[in-house]
């Protein structure tokens, strides 16, 4: 059964910035491109019914589009790091939007994530990577950021068990108000259209 979480795409743009950001760091298995996403809440796996109850209920989410820019890089697990992400710059929409989709699925009865929401692109799990060399690799990058983009609507993905995470399968997506139909740069997943149109 797939897993299945919401999240935001990353567009090509910042994608391609994140990119940059891999090697360098002995023991990291780096996330494909296309894989990259921010995860808004973990959903876990659910029976076919209920991910048609939490779709439904997300349907109802009226939240206005906003600017996001991706901020400075850091690691989770402190004694024994076991992943290294991209953070985000500030945002009370992100978080007003993350909040009420949190609310939505605890009404559903969906277990509340135990930790504490923080805004994150994972660029690498690690296996046995020490903290010195984690620290290093994270002081060399710690200036990293990228231009603020637009975001237009959220999606419930999906994922399969397997080693370093993904491949990611977009199940529904829902836009946020004010959003443009057309994204201006679309996710690092999609095909080019403009290339296809030719």
């Amino acid at each position: 059964m797939p897993r299945l979480f919401t999240a935001l795409e990353i567009p090509r743009d910042a994608a391609l910035s994140l990119s940059l950001l891999r090697g360098g760091l002995p023991g990291a298995r780096w996330m494909d491109v296309e894989n990259y996403h921010m995860t808004l809440r973990f959903i876990g796996d659910v029976e076919g019914h209920v991910a048609d109850e939490i779709a439904n209920a997300l349907d109802r989410v009226r939240r206005p589009s906003f600017s996001l820019a991706l901020s400075g890089v850091g690691a989770f697990g402190s004694r024994k790091p076991h992943s290294v992400y991209a953070g985000t710059k500030a945002s009370p929409d992100l978080n007003a939007l993350q909040g009420e989709i949190d609310r939505i699925c605890q009404r559903l009865g969906i277990a509340a994530d135990a930790r504490k929401f923080t805004p994150h692109v994972t660029l690498a799990r690690l296996r046995n990577s020490s903290p010195a060399d984690v620290a290093k690799y994270l002081s060399a990058r710690g200036n990293f950021s990228t231009a603020p983009f637009r975001v237009g609507r959220f999606v419930l993905m999906s994922s399969r068990d397997s080693v370093g995470g993904g491949p990611y399968v977009i199940e529904e997506a829902w836009p946020l108000a004010g959003a443009d139909a057309r994204p201006s740069s679309p996710p690092a997943g999609a095909p080019d259209v403009t290339s296809i149109m030719r």
